[in-house]
């Protein structure tokens, strides 16, 4: 009875976000500069990077770009030379964006799709944690229209309202073998919902600084009704009743953002940005099964998340009138306390680098290119609930590609 408590308990933390889910890939000239675009205008990502600074876009514009991220994970079992990998998937991180208003107008409106958090990961199901995860897919896809207005030459805001539409699939091995020796399986899957905003406020003292604020609020996304499947020896099978659903709700945080653009020269653009991600209101997962016996039972977990702190700069520079040349990186805190690491994301404080180049194909047609590579310091946990220990060592890439249209 015990170790199929300990098994539910295992549960919980892979439908959990840390750092490691904010993947943070919402345009390809943001990337290539670090992922900084608070206090910048370059095109229809604004809808998201600073909703305040759309409206002073010269052109309207229709743009999407996708992000394929491979991540890399090696995890050393304490007192041992074991060596376990994370399988070679790819996630696929995408964004779209439409910005439309009359052009010198006070107002534009735009919106936004795009992928903020998410992830891929897959440890197989042979590895030493396979009791703790297998493979789990996650996604949460934001809707954001937007309303930007210019209040003067110098101050503009927008807004927009969120729509999250997000998913989860998840497998891990059940202790508990069949006449072949094989290990059962559960499988958790669903998809959910939450509503937000996103708000920005954008300043241009001069031609040689530009100063944006933005807020994105936290959006507690609920799975009512996902599928709760479990597959173990018929000798067991009255403790696992089929079918059975769940219901979680997971907080995705709020992210304040601070971002500073100079312009030095007519070619050079050099960009900072600071976000605060408010990780601290996720304190407990509540974790309910329809159908509870006495092998599997709710769950209220604790998790005790900090907030954490990225710092981002890039630059670029316009090698002539149709190329620009970009560069950045930046460190990113872990949300993650000590005890509470987990393999879905293995979180710990990174540093990342970034390159890019933009081309203009033709009159109105842009392409952006992108390349990211973080990398996460080596953390060696014991976790709180499922007592696996051992160190993880992680490394992400990100190429990434993006056409605009604009008129």
């Amino acid at each position: 009875m015990k170790k199929i408590l300990l098994l539910v308990l295992a549960l919980i933390p892979v439908l959990t976000f840390a750092q490691g889910f904010q993947v943070n890939l919402e345009g390809q000239k943001q990337i290539g500069m670090g992922h900084t675009g608070t206090g910048l205008v370059q095109d229809g990502a604004s809808v998201f990077f600073n909703p305040g600074a759309v409206v002073l876009l010269p052109e309207n514009y229709i743009q999407a770009g996708i992000s394929p991220l491979l991540f890399k994970s090696d995890f050393n079992p304490s007192g041992t030379n074991a060596q376990y990998q994370s399988l070679n998937k790819v996630a696929t991180p995408f964004n779209f964006y439409a910005v439309w208003g009359p052009k010198s107008s006070w107002w534009k409106l735009g919106l936004g799709v795009y992928t903020p958090f998410g992830g891929l990961t897959d440890w197989g199901k042979s590895w030493q944690g396979k009791y703790v995860l297998e493979s789990l897919d996650l996604k949460a896809i934001y809707f954001q229209p937007t309303l930007s207005i210019k209040i003067n030459k110098v101050l503009s805001i927008g807004g927009g309202f969120v729509y999250n539409r997000g998913s989860v699939d998840l497998t891990q091995a059940i202790p508990l073998g069949n006449s072949s020796g094989q290990d059962g399986q559960a499988e958790l899957k669903g998809t959910g919902k939450g509503y937000g905003w996103n708000a920005g406020l954008f300043i241009k003292p001069s031609s040689k600084i530009s100063i944006g604020l933005t807020h994105r609020s936290k959006v507690s996304t609920t799975i009512n009704n996902g599928d709760a499947i479990f597959t173990v020896p018929a000798s067991v099978q009255g403790g696992f009743p089929q079918p059975n659903t769940f219901t979680a709700t997971i907080p995705l945080p709020a992210t304040n953002s601070l971002g500073i653009g100079l312009y030095p020269t007519d070619k050079w653009t050099v960009a900072l940005d600071v976000n605060l991600i408010n990780w601290n209101v996720y304190k407990v997962l509540a974790f309910d099964y329809k159908t509870n016996t006495s092998s599997l039972q709710d769950t209220y977990s604790q998790r005790n998340y900090k907030n954490a702190v990225t710092l981002r700069a890039g630059a670029q520079y316009k090698a002539n009138t149709k190329t620009a040349l970009r560069f950045g990186g930046g460190y990113a805190s872990t949300a993650v306390q000590d005890g509470y690491v987990t393999p879905e994301a293995p979180d710990a404080n990174r540093v990342y680098v970034t390159a890019g180049l933009g081309y203009k194909l033709a009159k109105g047609l842009d392409v952006d290119v992108s390349f990211e590579y973080e990398h996460l310091m080596s953390r060696t946990q014991t976790n709180i609930q499922s007592q696996l220990s051992g160190t993880f060592k992680t490394n992400v890439y990100i190429p990434g590609i993006s056409l605009a249209y604009h008129w």
